[in-house]
């Protein structure tokens, strides 16, 4: 199998691609990428391991359902944005070598036979791999939020992406509510904001030298408007174990939209 990338996505706003917006065309260069997605890759993934900013336990949990159901974690949206679907199967084998992997690199570890898929995971991936017909594992954040451990947690990882596994980090590189609850509620909008933190992040994913990579990233919350972005960086960590799955690969930009008044960015390494 060809070594799948591993790729930090931002998953968008609640269900916001499956309802009316205005303007209209609010989500649709997000949505375009997305959509892209698959056509990027070197080939289809045997599976796909999505770390979402929607589930935190104080071990790194890994979900062993082999069939899902969806968790509609979101509220105040149109009714009939509680009754999508995207019945991806599980891959108890995938969860079990993940488990396995993280205790390895001697962090703590736990499974979750009852787990669904949420938004964080079946939102951006019905638009991304709408026929849900590639095996899907989801894995939690650790509660501690620590950048350096979820480093240390990708590079546990990365022995998935020669086995064909896409690692996939659900977040957004925006996520200050206060902000872009504003906009959902059609607020006045002021000047697009996150533009700083986006170019450090920008500068920092793509920087030639991996271990400063790390580093820095580490200490995400010195970096201009870094706060201000991320009150709480739940949305932000799963990036780290994205970065620490990619070993030396440098990464791009492959997104970079305003929605909602802010700066959401997408990076790809391999």
């Amino acid at each position: 199998m060809a070594r799948q990338p591993t790729l930090f996505i931002p998953h968008g706003g609640g269900p916001c691609f499956f309802m009316d917006w205005n303007p209209s065309d609010e989500w649709d260069r997000h949505r375009q990428f997305l959509q892209d997605l698959p056509g990027t890759l070197p080939e289809r993934p045997g599976s796909i391991l999505v770390i979402s900013g929607h589930w935190e336990e104080p071990a790194f949990t890994v979900q062993t359902n082999p069939a899902p159901p969806l968790l509609f974690d979101y509220g105040g949206f149109p009714p009939h944005t509680y009754e999508l679907t995207w019945p991806a199967p599980g891959d108890p084998a995938l969860a079990d070598r993940v488990h396995d992997l993280i205790r390895a690199a001697g962090l703590a570890a736990a499974k979750d036979a009852a787990r669904g898929f949420d938004h964080g995971v079946f939102v951006p991936l019905k638009v991304a791999f709408p026929e849900a017909d590639i095996p899907c594992v989801q894995l939690s954040v650790a509660s501690d939020l620590d950048p350096a451990r979820h480093i240390a947690l990708g590079q546990a990882l990365a022995p998935l992406r020669d086995d064909g596994v896409l690692i996939l980090g659900s977040g957004n590189t925006y996520h200050n509510m206060g902000v872009l609850m504003q906009s959902l509620r059609g607020g006045p909008r002021g000047p697009v904001v996150g533009g700083a933190f986006d170019a450090w992040l920008t500068e920092v994913m793509t920087c030639p030298d991996p271990e400063e990579r790390n580093r820095r990233l580490v200490h995400w919350s010195d970096a201009p408007g870094g706060r201000d972005a991320h009150p709480r960086e739940e949305h932000l960590i799963p990036l780290h174990i994205v970065v620490g799955a990619a070993g030396n690969d440098i990464g791009r930009k492959t997104l970079e939209d305003h929605v909602l008044g802010a700066v959401e960015s997408a990076f790809r390494f391999g």
